[in-house]
């Protein structure tokens, strides 16, 4: 990249990446979010993903994809700024920013306590979209800011000296070279398992887009705990747009929710035999249906009423792609809204088969589930379905 601008040329060991023109204006307003602000945030955290992503998969080769995937992104930009990306067994945090002065790299706290989004480096990014280009500026490790940082509770934010940063990026992949067993991760204590209640309730609240921080407004543990779970996290962000998305007896009777589509849902019809009504005849059931990726394997996961939505009675069905066999080991889990697991809640490949499928009979009123695989899928995130 090139410019007439001595800004750009202030520190040589600083990375300067162009962000494309594209860009600029495809990453503006893709979704919806509850304040101007947190929609500006977005963008300059999309805008650092789509210009850092190529240049890393040129020049060191990673296969670096968001981390939860991209589908998921808003729920978390809503609230925190930041995203995390994966590659092999690392896990890195683009801290973007649009300020001039860099003196102190300021990590909110939910990327340093919540152990599922705990990484192993956190990069420091400014923004110049009047030159339209990011430049890294520095980066440190999770021990680092876990034990030099200094702790803003007022802003819960993990704060650095800028002097403390290593300014050229360059060094981060020596040092996996020559030393791959360097300790980058800090131990971090466990969030409590919030109640159903609970949950619910603190949704409902900080649901109302009139809060706006909604972050600072309870104790840190519980804010963790709620936003670690992927499905309360998109509940709480379409809850401030003033939408309802996952039921899956809506989407049958009406289409697949934009949201959910982002996540892989669809509509399909398909055949099933109804032999428990004594007979023989073939008959065709409303289905919702994403594809998955498991250990290379492409299959289905399928989620449809047993004769008719208001049974109450749902299949969940794991298929191989036609032609394929599920491998043996792999299981189909689910659980309660808040992660608890019932009777009968699982079923496990015995030997390579085509499908293994789960049957539920729910109450009268909507319950959510949290289906699980094991081996976890590809870019998986916590859904819960409403049936």
């Amino acid at each position: 990249m090139t410019s007439n601008s001595s800004l750009t040329f202030d520190n040589a060991t600083h990375l300067w990446l162009e962000i494309p023109l594209l860009e600029l204006e495809r990453s503006w307003q893709q979704q919806p979010f509850s304040t101007p602000n947190r929609s500006w945030i977005a963008y300059l955290n999309r805008l650092t993903l789509t210009t850092f992503l190529p240049w890393l998969s040129e020049e060191h080769g990673a296969n670096a994809k968001p981390y939860p995937k991209g589908a998921a992104l808003p729920s978390i930009w809503e609230f925190v700024n930041g995203t995390a990306i994966s590659f092999g067994n690392t896990k890195m945090v683009l801290i973007p920013t649009e300020a001039l002065d860099i003196d102190e790299f300021r990590v909110p706290q939910e990327w340093i306590d919540i152990p599922n989004w705990v990484a192993d480096y956190y990069v420091a990014v400014q923004v110049n979209l009047e030159e339209g280009c990011i430049r890294i500026w520095g980066y440190t490790t999770h021990a680092q800011l876990k034990n030099q940082a200094t702790y803003d509770a007022f802003d819960k934010a993990y704060c650095l000296d800028g002097e403390e940063l290593i300014s050229n990026l360059s060094i981060l992949w020596l040092s996996r070279q020559l030393c791959p067993d360097v300790i980058t991760r800090a131990e971090v204590v466990p969030l409590p398992e919030l109640p159903l209640t609970q949950a619910q309730n603190l949704i409902q609240r900080l649901g109302n887009p009139n809060v706006i921080m909604p972050r600072t407004q309870i104790p840190f543990t519980t804010w963790g705990a709620l936003l670690q779970h992927g499905g309360w996290r998109q509940r709480l962000y379409e809850q401030r747009q003033g939408q309802q998305q996952w039921s899956v007896g809506e989407w049958l009777q009406n289409g697949v929710s934009d949201f959910a589509q982002r996540f892989g849902w669809r509509t399909i019809d398909t055949q099933a035999i109804a032999g428990a009504r004594g007979s023989n005849e073939a008959e065709t059931l409303p289905t919702v249906t994403r594809r998955l990726t498991i250990n290379s394997q492409q299959c289905e996961l399928r989620v449809l009423p047993q004769s008719n939505i208001t049974s109450r009675i749902w299949r969940f069905e794991l298929r191989a792609l036609p032609g394929e066999l599920l491998a043996t080991g792999v299981k189909l889990r689910l659980l309660t809204e808040d992660l608890q697991p019932f009777e009968g809640n699982e079923v496990e490949v015995i030997n390579a088969s085509e499908s293994i499928y789960l049957e539920v009979a729910l109450g009268e009123s909507p319950e959510g589930l949290v289906w699980q695989l094991d081996p976890t899928p590809d870019n998986f995130e916590l859904e819960i379905l409403y049936l």
